[in-house]
Parts: C-alpha cells; structure tokens; sequence
C-alpha cells in the first residue's frame, strides 16, 4: 500500500497509511468537563481532491502504556448532544462513553462531524419530516436519495495512529466501526457495548438500529 507522510504546524509527523488523507493537527488545550480533565485536540483531515473533513479527541490520562484503552469514535448529533433529543440515543451513548473512560483514568473519544449519519443537519430534520409520516430512519434517508448510511472512518483511524495506538477497547455497538478501526491498522482487543435506555421515545430507531443495520444492542 502507498503510505504518505501527514505534516503539522508544530513539526509533528505521521506516516499516513490512507493514500488519499493527509491528518493536521490543528490545535490542542486542556479541557476540563463534568466528566474530568481530559486534553482536547482539533484534526482536519485533507483529501487528495481538496476536500476536507475536521474531527475532534478528548484524551484522558496515559493512554499508550498499560492495556489498550477505552476508545469511542462518536458521530456528531447536535439534536441530541446539544438539545437532548429522546428520538436517538445519540447524547445517552456520549455520556456512557465519557463517564467509562473516566472511571478508566484513561481513554479517547473520537467526535465526527458526520450529523445525520453523513447527510448533513438540514437533511436530518427533512429526514424527521418523514420518520413522522411513518418512514424509519433508513427509509427516510432513502427516500431523500441517499444510503442508509454515508459515514467513513477514515479519520478516526488516522487519529488512532496519530496517538500511536496499536490496540484498542471499543465503545461501541456498531460492527461497521469495528471493522473500520481493524481496517486501519488497530486491534480491537474488545468490543464493549454502549447501549442506552430502551425509552418509550426512541424504541423504533432502535429497533432499526438492530434489525437493519446489524447493530449489537
């Protein structure tokens, strides 16, 4: 496979297994949050067409020594992250993941922007439209002219690689993200699971969730 060299700002390097990203880290800082202190970190990702996708770490502690950490990759919902929508589990699944790394002392998420499964924000409310109608979260995505699900990971495995991470405990409830963390290098040494509450509200995402997309719940 053809590796290209990814250059930072500060001098930093990485040998970039993906032939068509380049990763820049483009700033870090400390971060402290109700979960504890972590160390943010800010990426974009450059493709060889000019495109561009940015993603955000949080790392807590000492996460190369010892056994492999807990990692969460994390695709940015802002209906339920910031506005604790009931429709998805999406907000549930974040803090699941910051409150287990936290008790671990170690750890990273991983937050995507990849809203609405890849679709962009506007998109998912046209997506809510038809879900009231009766349509699930893959149908409505369909019938708006798009795949079930248009998320890729190339970033977060090269954020892994960034951080020089060979092995990992995956938070996760998605077999696609397993494969996707494997596919760039890193072992999954576990899956953990990170499944929120079954509520009344957010029973038929789930419910699709499992049955058509394959996830582990």
């Amino acid at each position: 496979m053809k590796v290209r060299p990814g250059v930072y700002p500060d001098g930093e390097s990485l040998m970039n297994e993906a032939p068509t990203l380049r990763l820049e880290k483009v700033a870090e800082a400390d971060f402290p949050t109700e979960f504890g202190f972590f160390r943010i970190y800010g990426f974009r990702a450059v493709l060889e067409d000019g495109r561009a996708e940015e993603g955000v770490a949080l790392r807590m502690g000492d996460i190369v020594s010892g056994e492999p950490p807990l990692v969460r990759i994390h695709s940015q919902c802002l209906t339920g992250d910031v506005f604790h929508s009931l429709r998805c589990d999406c907000r549930a699944q974040l803090e699941i993941a910051l409150e287990s790394i936290a008790a671990d002392g170690r750890g990273l998420l991983i937050y995507e922007n990849q809203e609405g499964r890849g679709i962009g924000l506007l998109n998912k409310l046209r997506a809510y439209e038809l879900q009231d109608r009766g349509a699930d979260t893959i149908e409505a995505n369909e019938q708006l002219g798009f795949d079930s699900d248009l998320r890729s990971y190339g970033l977060p495995g090269a954020i892994l690689r960034f951080f020089g991470l060979k092995a990992v405990r995956l938070l996760s409830n998605n077999p696609e993200k397993v494969r996707a963390v494997e596919d760039a290098g890193i072992v999954v040494t576990e899956r953990v699971p990170c499944i929120a509450d079954a509520i009344d509200t957010r029973q038929a995402y789930l419910r699709t969730k499992k049955e058509k997309m394959g996830h582990l719940l």
